[in-house]
């Protein structure tokens, strides 16, 4: 399986496979998700897991999501881009992206890519 480049995948509708839904809690560092947070299955990003990706929008626990990818949290100290994924009939600003991924984003330093 070949590495993917997490900018291929802007304006592009994904399917994404949750592992932390809504409400779940992070295995070793114990917050909660405020949004459902997945990858995309068959992908290797630059940390040698799957592409990761932010679900906003959706406002209940999902096991998969297929939406349109709008924009990527490029992680300037991290080798982990996160893509983030809305329903197709959305969108949303940088600031609303900030705010609803701070709760785990605040870790990191990253810029949002369009």
């Amino acid at each position: 399986m070949k590495t993917v480049v997490a900018k291929d995948y802007l304006g592009k509708k994904v399917l994404v496979q949750m592992d932390r839904p809504l409400g779940s809690k992070h295995p070793k560092h114990g917050f909660t998700y405020m949004v459902n947070y997945g990858f995309i299955p068959n992908t290797i990003s630059g940390d040698g897991e799957e592409l990761d990706a932010y679900v906003l929008g959706v406002f209940e626990p999902l096991d998969k999501f297929e939406g349109k990818v709008i924009a990527i949290i490029h992680r300037t100290n991290d080798n982990d881009d996160k893509l983030v994924v809305v329903p197709m009939d959305k969108n949303y600003s940088d600031e609303a992206i900030r705010a609803l991924t701070e709760f785990q984003e605040r870790f990191f330093e990253s810029i949002i890519v369009r």
